[in-house]
């Protein structure tokens, strides 16, 4: 396996222990990035630590301070982390089983991929892991990651584990500070119902490979525009607010444009190809419309 571990140590279940290694499920590598430069001099700067009464210093002279009080500091270095050594440092251990549903999905953070060590553990971790698979639920667990104990939510993943990382209770604010303030509004019924029809309209599988970054294409955009010499310039202007008097009008709107959009953006069937270039074909002439209007009332009488 070419990445590296995030982290490695033992996962374990009552009584069974296995080792493992856990490996961070998501990668920025893609992401653009940016570097501070000097447009005088066209050089990239450099972040040297400096004390201001010493000037310059090397970072592996530097300790981690804890403020106590207006420049006072209780100092840490490497020494004194070791000494704080829980059982979550180097062991995840499975505490608790809860149904999926259970836990709020605010709290859900990070995914990481944890899999056996080779060797004698991966008959151990196929023990635990088909045990987890059979309870059907979440597995629960702690450790000690960057710096943190955090709490994880496990789950059983093809041959191996996926385990979340939990925000804390104290990092999830209270969705009441923000929602008490939403007025209360009654919502025109038949309003809804077109919106619910451009909700069915708009109605499709999850495929993240759907979605592509337009703000990161257009950055990338600009910095090809950049070398060649241009401004690179990319503009998308800001919608308007929805008039609360047009809002039905804008809803039908929706609906007919959701309607012509979604037909145009998936391949259509066989059947369906009739019947479009059945609705596409020339317009009948008024006496055929006549005649046919006439049939259609005569047969309404005759019922």
């Amino acid at each position: 396996m070419a990445a590296r571990p995030t982290w490695q140590g033992h996962l374990k279940l009552s009584l069974v222990t296995c080792p493992v290694a856990m490996y961070t499920a998501t990668t920025k590598t893609n992401d653009i990035s940016f570097h501070l430069i000097n447009p005088e001099t066209n050089n990239r700067i450099r972040m040297v630590p400096t004390d201001p009464d010493t000037g310059p210093i090397e970072r592996s002279e530097l300790v981690k301070g804890y403020e106590v009080s207006k420049d006072e500091y209780v100092l840490f270095d490497d020494a004194d982390f070791d000494k704080v050594k829980l059982e979550s440092t180097r062991t995840i251990s499975i505490d608790k089983f809860v149904d999926e549903h259970e836990i709020d999905r605010l709290y859900w953070d990070d995914p990481f991929y944890i899999v056996p060590e080779k060797g004698v553990g991966a008959e151990a971790f196929a023990v635990i892991r088909e045990a987890m698979k059979s309870a059907g639920k979440i597995a629960l667990g702690c450790l000690v990651l960057r710096g943190r104990e955090r709490q994880l939510a496990l789950e059983v993943r093809d041959k191996g584990l996926i385990a979340y990382t939990l925000r804390a209770h104290d990092e999830v604010r209270a969705a009441d500070d923000y929602f008490d303030d939403i007025p209360s509004v009654k919502a025109d019924k038949d309003m809804v119902d077109i919106a619910a029809r451009i909700i069915g309209q708009k109605e499709g599988d999850f495929d993240p490979a759907d979605f592509t970054d337009r703000y990161d294409d257009a950055l990338r955009e600009m910095i090809k525009a950049k070398q060649k010499g241009g401004k690179g310039v990319v503009e998308a202007p800001e919608p308007d607010d929805t008039n609360v008097i047009d809002l039905m009008a804008a809803l039908r709107a929706s609906l007919q444009g959701s309607a012509s959009g979604g037909a145009a953006k998936k391949p259509a069937k066989k059947t369906a190809t009739k019947s479009s270039t059945s609705e596409k074909a020339e317009p009948e002439k008024p006496a055929a419309k006549k005649a046919r209007a006439k049939k259609t009332t005569a047969g309404k009488k005759a019922a």
